[in-house]
């Protein structure tokens, strides 16, 4: 399992290219910073990694990769649904009986540190619960690719700090972890960092 890109680089009709040339193998087990400022491209190439865009450069292969999952910058959920609802509702999708999907949600959940939140509803949640959640969620999807924008942005420093411990859970799993930031934090927490200011025109 593997994702390869080869001399990628994408540019938006009438613009300059966003970045250029970049190659690099992304595998299992590895949490990958992707830094750089506003406007170099991060989000974009998420999209591209997400197979939503096609690069004006290059190839991206994706080899023994059936699920990617994106988490989002604003952490999103159901206001009157428990933490335990959201993540056990990836395990009934898949065929779990309801008592599977809750013992399986409860230990991922735990997994993230947020195991006493099971029964906490969405709308009680702070901001750092919620983007934990968002990862907890993502990793009952059992992706391959886990693509995170942004953990910590809106977060204050102890939340951030939570998150981006939270980050090597889903590595840890097996998954391959690609985050887009601009938290120190977030980028320490990182096992491989990829500098898009590196790849400029």
């Amino acid at each position: 399992m593997r994702a390869v890109l080869e001399d990628v680089g994408h540019a938006y009709p009438g613009g300059n290219n966003l970045f250029r040339g970049l190659t690099v193998t992304l595998e299992p087990d590895r949490v990958y910073g992707l830094v750089g400022p506003s406007g170099s491209g991060k989000s974009t190439l998420l999209a591209v990694l997400a197979g939503w865009l096609r690069p004006t450069q290059g190839t991206v292969r994706l080899t023994g990769i059936a699920t990617v999952k994106w988490v989002l910058q604003n952490p999103h959920g159901v206001p009157r649904r428990t933490a335990l609802d959201h993540v056990a509702l990836s395990f009934l999708a898949r065929g779990a009986s309801r008592k599977q999907a809750e013992r399986r949600a409860s230990e991922v959940l735990a997994d993230f540190g947020i195991g006493a939140l099971a029964d906490r509803l969405y709308r009680d949640l702070s901001g750092g619960e919620a983007q934990r959640l968002g990862l907890a969620r993502a990793i009952a999807c059992d992706p391959e690719l886990c693509l995170v924008d942004e953990p910590t942005a809106q977060l204050d420093q102890r939340s951030a700090a939570q998150v981006s411990r939270s980050l090597r859970v889903l590595a840890d799993r097996g998954a391959i972890v690609v985050v887009a930031t601009h938290d120190p934090g977030a980028r320490a927490a990182c096992t491989d960092v990829i500098d898009l200011m590196d790849y400029q025109t």
